[in-house]
């Protein structure tokens, strides 16, 4: 006990000194230096079906189980030990693990601005003493090093800073992070505790970087944006200049990967993780706007625009690969194996915001919303304790929620966007107020001395009714933005990467005190323009049924195949919603009506399209059987996977072609299947699924990753006794990048009484095939069960594709 009150007794002495010292000039926290400024989430208050309950889960779920799971983890004791609180070696597995600390503080600071919660605070300050604790005398910060300097993690190097660019010691990503929580702390308590350690780094790294000299640019991004919030809130120009210093230091002649491959300027395409991508780009835009440098926005128009007409997924999910975690080749967009990180939604969010405020077009506004209520949102469960890292559209059902990540960079990022989130709705010039997005809220904007209340009523994204009472302080003449959203308007996203089959633009219709107003649509926005008095009134209707999107021929995967979008959310066929719980291998006549219903009592409350489809199934000789009509109901994306693991696609096959046929009753597929290392999926050995290659991730496949150097194997039992005399199997091997490789070697024993032999093979020893069908013939065997053997090689794991026995 008396340990614990000297600790606390610490901490508060440690917070009245630093709230009480480091005197700066504060400048106003919104993004004055843009030309549209962002109206403060504290002035807008949700209080709608949809949003309200969500960040209020954040508030009561999500940010306590993130702060648990950094104490259980041990992300927490990397600062003691660093502090000398207590005694420890590092004992997490990534160097950027400090970071889900700062995202948290970030997190909570944002929900105390909404939600006061003096026990959440007083978590909070604890957290930052133990920061503090752990900054070194000059400012350095990085628990990995600072608790033993001759061993740190393979990825950081033997002197600070050297690993930023190459093997990515992530010092510089955690310095980002830092300077993001410090300042969302300061804004929300008025608290300098985290401020003042955020200051003291950044000062060490304008003296070794702009000062020294030090020409090193961070291997993931997020710093640039960093700085920029910290010069903003501080006034020290020499934080922004260092903010373009590591953009301009950057390239050429480094790495696809991290954006370093050419000058930040020269860039005209999304490459690499996804990520790393959209901070850059968000830092980029920044940058941009405060020296307002044309080739800096130039860069960004390029990047944007290639990414939205080439390279995004419908649900606004960017990052196809899953190697790099990032962008693949354009319109390749893979399904099954869609990366989408939810981390890259958070980093396209928070660039396509940027974007907007530098010119004020909606085509930003659209991309943000499609994100937002789609990629974003999917990842995390409506009780706030499960996550998704990758947002595929296509299941098996090998994929699931996790409660929580070794590498657990998305559940703290989710948890800072959401109760940010009013902070989107509007924004503001001296002359106009823009309605950006539309959900039940009030809040107060100030144009010059005027005081603007604005308050929305509607059950968006559920109806498409919006009622905007507007009532200003005084009588003034001002413009009212209002978006109208791309979907409303005939377009999925600009460009042709994705289209409405029917090409008629959508009917809306806006209505100013009882009277209907004759629009025309600039940028993405109707204005209206007047004198506004208390209670003017504006009535929007935006069309709510479902439209098909049907899309670009080259991507591939959707051959086809359509979707279906109703207002900004895009809908899937998920297992429990159909009549036989089976999804992949069901084909729809596009041409049928879809019909909508509203489910008070599924999902926490959603709307329903009722769809009816055809199940396909192979038979034994290799034809496709079609069954009768079967009926479901497709549910919002965001919403699937919360009553467990099973099928689940977002693009619809239109014919047989596309379609995944329920496998033949082979013997195989009809026998109880059992390995060493069981999980969700070992069943994909034998779904008859035959892919394109080893590294093929489009389809399901079964590893035992990470395991090596071992002997594992897999096991088909049968209904009754079979004759067997060959097996095919198609190994996976994703090289050179991942983690499994062919075996290195491999037996096929059968089970006869109670002992496994192994069989006669008749065709020879020869080399493991890779990319094709390895075929083992043997000596005709009358057997209960088979089980192939498999020897994982020294340096690699394995897996398998298929598995087929004759």
């Amino acid at each position: 006990m008396t340990s614990t009150i000297k600790l606390i007794s610490s901490i508060l002495g440690f917070i009245i000194f630093w709230g009480l010292t480091t005197s700066y000039t504060k400048t106003n926290n919104s993004n004055t230096y843009y030309p549209i400024n962002p109206i403060p989430f504290t002035s807008v208050k949700i209080t709608d079906n949809f949003w309200t309950p969500r960040i209020l889960t954040n508030y009561k779920v999500t940010i306590p189980i993130a702060i648990d799971q950094c104490y259980k983890t041990g992300r927490v004791n990397n600062f003691l030990y660093a502090g000398k609180i207590k005694d420890g070696q590092f004992c997490t597995q990534y160097p950027f693990d400090d970071t889900d600390i700062y995202k948290l503080i970030e997190a909570a600071s944002y929900s105390l601005q909404t939600i006061p919660d003096k026990e959440l605070e007083a978590q909070i300050d604890t957290l930052i003493y133990y920061v503090g604790k752990a900054q070194e005398p000059d400012g350095y910060l990085y628990t990995n090093r600072t608790i033993n300097p001759d061993s740190t993690h393979a990825w950081a190097g033997k002197q600070r800073w050297i690993n930023s660019p190459i093997n990515m010691s992530h010092e510089l990503y955690n310095c980002g992070h830092l300077y993001e929580a410090a300042v969302a702390h300061y804004q929300a308590t008025n608290k300098k505790s985290l401020l003042n350690i955020a200051i003291k780094n950044a000062n060490l790294l304008v003296t070794d970087f702009l000062k020294n000299g030090l020409q090193i640019y961070p291997g993931h991004q997020i710093i640039e944006m960093g700085l920029v919030r910290l010069y903003t809130t501080t006034g020290n120009e020499e934080y922004l200049k260092l903010a373009k210093y590591f953009l301009d230091v950057r390239g050429p002649g480094g790495q696809e990967y991290n954006q370093a491959h050419l000058k930040v300027v020269d860039q005209t395409e999304p490459v690499g993780h996804a990520v790393r991508a959209t901070y850059m780009y968000s830092g980029m835009a920044d940058i941009a706007a405060i020296y307002n440098d044309s080739s800096y926005l130039k860069a960004s128009q390029l990047i944007w625009e290639n990414l939205v007409t080439k390279k995004m997924y419908i649900t606004g999910g960017i990052g196809s690969g899953g190697s790099n975690e990032g962008f693949d080749p354009e319109y390749v967009l893979p399904n099954m194996s869609a990366y989408c990180e939810t981390c890259a939604s958070v980093g396209n969010i928070f660039w396509n915001h940027r974007m907007f405020l530098f010119n004020g077009e909606g085509k930003y506004i659209d991309v943000l919303e499609r994100t937002l209520y789609n990629a974003l949102l999917s990842g995390v469960s409506l009780s706030g304790d499960h996550f998704f890292y990758p947002n595929v559209l296509e299941s098996a059902g090998q994929h699931s929620r996790s409660k929580w990540f070794g590498c657990a960079c998305c559940p703290p990022n989710i948890a800072r966007l959401l109760p940010s989130l009013p902070g989107y709705i509007y924004a503001k010039t001296d002359k106009s107020i823009y309605i950006n997005l539309f959900s039940d809220n009030s809040a107060t904007i100030k144009i010059k001395s005027n005081e603007i209340k604005i308050k929305q009523k509607t059950n968006y994204p559920w109806n498409g009714e919006v009622e905007i009472n507007i009532t200003p302080t005084k009588k003034e003449y001002f413009d009212i933005k209002i978006r109208i959203p791309g979907w409303a308007r005939g377009e999925v996203l600009p460009g042709d990467l994705y289209h409405f089959s029917n090409n008629k633009t959508a009917k809306y219709k806006i209505i100013l005190n009882d009277k209907l107003v004759n629009t025309v649509v600039n940028n993405g926005y109707v204005t209206i323009s007047k004198e506004w008095k208390e209670n003017d009134k504006i009535k929007l209707s935006f069309p709510m049924e479902p439209q098909i999107i049907l899309p670009n021929e080259k991507i591939k995967a959707n051959s086809n195949r359509f979707a279906i979008q109703r207002g900004p959310l895009v809908y899937c066929a998920e297992w429990p919603y159909s009549e036989n719980e089976k999804i992949l291998n069901l084909f729809f006549d596009i041409s049928q009506q879809f019909e909508t219903e509203f489910d008070s009592t599924l999902l926490n409350g959603i709307v329903t399209i009722h769809a009816k489809a055809k199940p396909v199934s192979r038979t034994l000789n290799n034809k496709i059987n079609i069954g009768n009509e079967l009926n479901l109901r497709l549910i919002p994306y965001f919403a699937w996977n919360n009553k467990g693991p099973g099928e689940m696609m977002v693009w619809l096959p239109s014919d047989t072609n596309s379609v995944k046929p329920l496998p033949a009753p082979t013997i195989a597929y009809k026998s109880i299947l059992s390995g060493s290392t069981e999980n969700k999926t070992l069943e994909a050995i034998k779904d008859q699924y035959e892919p394109k290659n080893s590294n093929d991730h489009t389809m399901p496949f079964f590893h035992w990753w990470p395991k090596k150097n071992c002997w594992e194997w897999v096991q088909y039992t049968f209904n009754n006794p079979e004759i067997i005399s060959k097996c095919n199997i198609y190994w996976f091997d994703d090289g050179p990048f991942g983690g499994c490789r062919i075996p290195e070697t491999y037996t096929i024993e059968y089970k006869k009484d109670d002992q496994w032999i192994p069989v006669e093979i008749t065709n020879g020893k020869k080399n493991i095939v890779k990319n094709n069908w390895d075929t083992t013939a043997f000596k005709p065997v009358k057997t209960n069960a088979i089980r192939l053997k498999v020897k994982l090689s020294n340096d690699y794991s394995a897996g398998i594709h298929e598995w087929i026995v004759n």
